[in-house]
């Protein structure tokens, strides 16, 4: 019985913290920045009923994107997914992403980022996804990202990233998926017919000579005139 009661209350206080964490209000200083995250149109919200862990999306705001959309970000400790897609995203406003250790998932396809930017991730050592598509971003800034030993796929279509590059990323952090785009993938070459069928197409077989020889004449009835009848003999007087 003792054992039961210990062995119940172990896990219990095991199990507290996180119970706790997920049932727990949040704070007025979490309250207010997702206040003003909305209220600038983003979009803030849980990713589950149970999982308080938070997604921050400006894709439904239409206003002009500066860095003060990004302020509110320093008093939520729990993002792990941000979509800024094509915002006007800037170098500058990466550094506002340094201490977001929580972040899982980062959006930043068709923004202004450079390689010194990319900078400013080397801290988010829990990011998993990461979409650099259509920006100015090089080899260079690959550099800033091999330390992110838990990224899984990395999108970087029209980007200035050479194969080089890639093969170098790959090379630190093995299990990472790098997507290039499709306009990357050379066309596979038609299959060319064998020598034998690519050949000019053989003759026709030209039907047997006999076979086309002139149907033979009708047979013309003799020509020879027909014999005058013997004159019948006449009768003796």
């Amino acid at each position: 019985m003792f054992k039961t009661v210990v062995t119940t209350l172990a896990l219990s206080l095991a199990a507290g913290p996180a119970a706790a964490q997920e049932k727990a209000p949040r704070g007025e200083k979490e309250q207010k920045a997702i206040a003003r995250i909305q209220q600038l149109g983003g979009l803030a919200m849980e990713l589950a009923q149970n999982d308080p862990r938070l997604e921050v999306s400006y894709q439904q705001s239409d206003g002009k994107f500066t860095d003060d959309y990004l302020t509110p970000l320093k008093d939520l400790k729990n993002v792990v997914y941000l979509n800024l897609r094509g915002k006007d995203v800037t170098d500058a406003s990466l550094a506002q992403l340094k201490d977001m250790t929580s972040l899982t998932r980062l959006h930043l396809e068709k923004t202004k980022i450079t390689d010194k930017g990319l900078e400013n991730l080397k801290g988010l050592t829990n990011l998993e996804y990461l979409n650099l598509y259509g920006t100015a971003v090089t080899d260079a800034g690959l550099e800033h990202l091999k330390g992110l030993k838990k990224l899984k796929d990395v999108y970087l279509w029209q980007t200035k990233v050479t194969d080089a590059g890639v093969a170098n990323l790959k090379k630190a952090l093995p299990q990472v998926e790098i997507v290039r785009g499709f306009e990357l993938e050379k066309p596979k070459e038609e299959k060319k017919p064998a020598a034998a069928a690519a050949a000019k197409p053989k003759e026709e077989k030209k039907p047997d000579a006999k076979a086309v020889a002139k149907p033979k004449e009708e047979k013309k009835p003799d020509a020879k005139k027909p014999e005058a009848k013997k004159e019948e003999a006449k009768p003796k007087k």
